[in-house]
């Protein structure tokens, strides 16, 4: 049986992405970025993602891009899954996800999101470059489409 996904899975997937670099947010929070354009980041608590109990802002939420509004919606929707949106990102190509709950999905799949999170940032070079060298890697899991 796979494991359960953690935060280091998202920071290890993430940082190993070809043309990677890391900043750090407004807050030193890690923001992963291919070719100046981020893809995972680690965000600030904000007054859209917040405790229905309590009202308190969420201190852990993740974004991860996603290739089209299409791939957002299979995410978000599932009543079982924990990838969540709000209206501050209503129309961007992201999902978001609690630190808190990623224990929800295993590492496969965190993996394959955090990697379609950078082939929808990366330029189609780089895209296509990295695609093919998974194709040359017999154990290499397959990645989902990304539109």
């Amino acid at each position: 049986m796979v494991r359960s996904a953690r935060v280091e899975d998202v920071h290890r997937v993430a940082a190993s992405m070809p043309h990677t670099s890391q900043v750090q947010g407004t807050l030193d929070n890690p923001v992963y970025q291919v070719g100046s354009k981020s893809f995972v980041y680690f965000r600030n608590p904000r007054p859209d993602a917040v405790d229905p109990d309590t009202g308190e802002r969420y201190d852990d939420v993740i974004v991860l891009w996603v290739g089209s509004e299409d791939d957002k919606q299979a995410l978000v929707e599932d009543p079982g899954s924990p990838y969540f949106t709000t209206t501050h990102f209503d129309g961007h190509p992201s999902v978001l996800v609690r630190a808190s709950r990623l224990a929800e999905v295993d590492v496969d799949e965190i993996t394959e999101i955090v990697q379609d999170a950078w082939l929808s940032r990366a330029s189609r070079r780089r895209g296509e470059a990295w695609l093919a060298g998974r194709r040359t890697e017999p154990s290499a899991p397959p990645t989902r489409s990304t539109g």
